[in-house]
This record gives structure tokens, C-alpha cells and sequence, in this order.
């Protein structure tokens, strides 16, 4: 049997997504040379929510779901994050290091359906804690390991928010993220004005140029409008199996665009722990499909 491939068009459309999702690293560097990182994660999730609230209708999921995952996805995921990516992590590695939400999506699914971990996904597991203990090894004045381990965090927070989508149902993604931001960005601003502090704040805002505001509003409109309208509208008509693996180019955009945009080093352990979680993350994802397909 021949293996079903996406049509051209639709190909360089996922290839365009997972581009702005890569190389989005490298705005959120840009927009945190300005504004604290809270903030900056504050002020992304105020504009997805709004005006996108009064444009799409609430998508038909209980509220607590949609709180769960603005909170998981918000205050966990890119709080967490963008407050690493300040001064503790180097855009590339924080592209590599968050994609660990996949093993953490497979271990808290399996832990809440009582499944026994398969040899597979053991290989998949090792490989990547191989490529976390690389980086951890060799963090510098660009990662530390609070760094790492804020991101690695970042990535729980990422899997609990898959969880809960899961739980939702067949959804539309977009409508989904958009009413979920409306309980990101309060706690995020709560927690700016809490942690950063009204000077910080301030001082960040008077020093926002065109280009900060910029890299805001590519938070919206680039990584989220667009990133999950095309994702959706791509999975709606394709099988997932075809979908989905182009996800795993996201780290590649996002070390390519950092080494090229802003000069990251790419030395040989950094290569080679990126090769090892990239594996894991191949073997994890893709290996059922391919015995499924030999079967």
C-alpha cells in the first residue's frame, strides 16, 4: 500500500507553522529585551483574548476545562518560560528543551489510563533525559540550570494543558485557546505586578519600541492566530500521522533561527544533545505508527 502524503500546498503550509512556532523563540528574546517577562507573557494572552472573544463563539467545553488549561498553558507554560528566557536559557536550547512536554504528555497519560510503559517508549524516555543531561553538563553564562529546569517545568505545565484539551474532546483548537486566555492573562498580570513589581512594569512599557510591540502582537497574530487556525484547519482534513510529525521540526527552525538571527553558538555537545532528544522524540511519536504500518 502506498503511504498517503499531504499535497504540496498543504506541506508548505504546516511547514509555515511550525516556522513561526520555531523561529517565535527568537521574537520572545526580542520582545524581553524591553518588558519583563510577566508581562510580556500578560500581554500576549490579553490581546488573543481580546477582541478573539467577541469573534468566535465559546467553544462548547465546560469553563473549568477552559481555566485549567488558560492557567496550565499561561501562567505555566510561558510564564515559566519567558521568565528563563530573560537571562537564564539561550532561545535555541529553550526550543529543544520544552518539546520534553511530548514524553511528559505520553507518561501523564498513560499514569491516568493505569498503561505499563512499552519498551519503546522507555528507548524514547532514556534518550531524551541522555540530551537533558548533555545540556545540564555543560550550561554556561547563556543556560543555567535554573534555566533548564524552569523550562523543563514549562514543559510539565505544557503536557497538563494537553491533558486537559484531551479531556475537552474534538475541539477546535483556535476558539479553545482564545476563550482559555481569558484566565491567563489575569493571573499573569497579577503575578507581574506581584513578582516584577509597578516600576518594573513601567520602565519596561516607556521603553517599548515599534519592535517590542511588534514581537506582542507576533504572539498573537503570528503564533497563535495563524499557528493554530493553519494546524487546525490542516488536521481537520488530514489524518493526524501525517500532521503532526512536522511538529518535530519546530526545535530545528528554532536552533537554526537563533544561531542565524542572533548568533548562537552550535558547538558539538549542543548538536549532539539536540540529536538525542530530536530521537526521542521521533522514536516516541512515530514508532507505533511505523509498526502499525509493517503490521
Amino acid at each position: 500500500m502506498d503511504t498517503p502524503l499531504l499535497p504540496l500546498r498543504h506541506f508548505l503550509l504546516g511547514l509555515a507553522v511550525v516556522a513561526v512556532w520555531g523561529t517565535n523563540f527568537v521574537v520572545i528574546h526580542v520582545g524581553l529585551e524591553h518588558l519583563p517577562p510577566l508581562l510580556f507573557a500578560a500581554l500576549r494572552f490579553f490581546f488573543a483574548a481580546l477582541p478573539g472573544v467577541f469573534l468566535l463563539p465559546r467553544p462548547r467545553v465546560p469553563w473549568l476545562h477552559l481555566a485549567a488549561y488558560g492557567v496550565l498553558i499561561g501562567a505555566g507554560q510561558f510564564g515559566l518560560l519567558f521568565v528563563a528566557m530573560r537571562s537564564e536559557i539561550s532561545p535555541g536550547l529553550a526550543s529543544l528543551v520544552v518539546q520534553s512536554q511530548v514524553f511528559f504528555t505520553i507518561g501523564l497519560s498513560m499514569w491516568l489510563s493505569g498503561e505499563r510503559v512499552r519498551p519503546y517508549q522507555g528507548v524514547a524516555l532514556l534518550l531524551g533525559i541522555a540530551g537533558l543531561g548533555v545540556i545540564l553538563t555543560h550550561t554556561d553564562g547563556s543556560t543555567t540550570p535554573l534555566g533548564l529546569g524552569l523550562v523543563v517545568l514549562a514543559a510539565m505545565c505544557w503536557a497538563g494543558g494537553n491533558i486537559v484539551a484531551r479531556a475537552s474532546g474534538a475541539i477546535n483548537m483556535l476558539p479553545y485557546v482564545i476563550w482559555a486566555s481569558l484566565f491567563s492573562a489575569p493571573p499573569l498580570f497579577a503575578l507581574s505586578f506581584l513578582v516584577e513589581g509597578w516600576p518594573a512594569i513601567r520602565e519596561g512599557l516607556a521603553a517599548a519600541d515599534a519592535v517590542t510591540w511588534a514581537a506582542v502582537l507576533w504572539q498573537t497574530v503570528g503564533n497563535t492566530l495563524f499557528g493554530y487556525a493553519a494546524w487546525g484547519w490542516l488536521l481537520s482534513r488530514h489524518p493526524a500521522a501525517l500532521v503532526t510529525p512536522l511538529a518535530l521540526l519546530v526545535p530545528l527552525f528554532g536552533m537554526g533561527a537563533s544561531a542565524l538571527l542572533l548568533g548562537e553558538s552550535l558547538p558539538f555537545w549542543k548538536i549532539g544533545a539536540a540529536l538525542l532528544v530530536m530521537s526521542g522524540l521521533v522514536i516516541g511519536m512515530l514508532y507505533p505508527r511505523w509498526k502499525a504500518r509493517g503490521a
